[in-house]
């Protein structure tokens, strides 16, 4: 998919484990991977705006389009 997940770089920013993420965005640590291994095929706005607010970033700095 052409779609890049970011987490790992927001979350190294911040040095913030993927469980204290999870449990502040309101997904489980599986769902996480999902979204860090690129597994996902989409990601609602709410969960977005979650992860944008805990982890402070705009969602440009978590999602990448990348040619296949």
């Amino acid at each position: 998919m052409p779609i890049v997940v970011r987490i790992d770089v927001q979350l190294a920013k911040r040095k913030m484990s993927v469980g204290e993420f999870a449990e502040r965005v309101g997904l489980t640590p599986a769902n996480v991977a999902v979204l860090k291994n690129g597994r996902a095929k989409a990601v609602r706005f709410s969960t977005l705006e979650a992860m944008c607010r805990v982890l402070e970033c705009q969602p440009g700095d978590l999602l990448e389009w990348v040619e296949d």
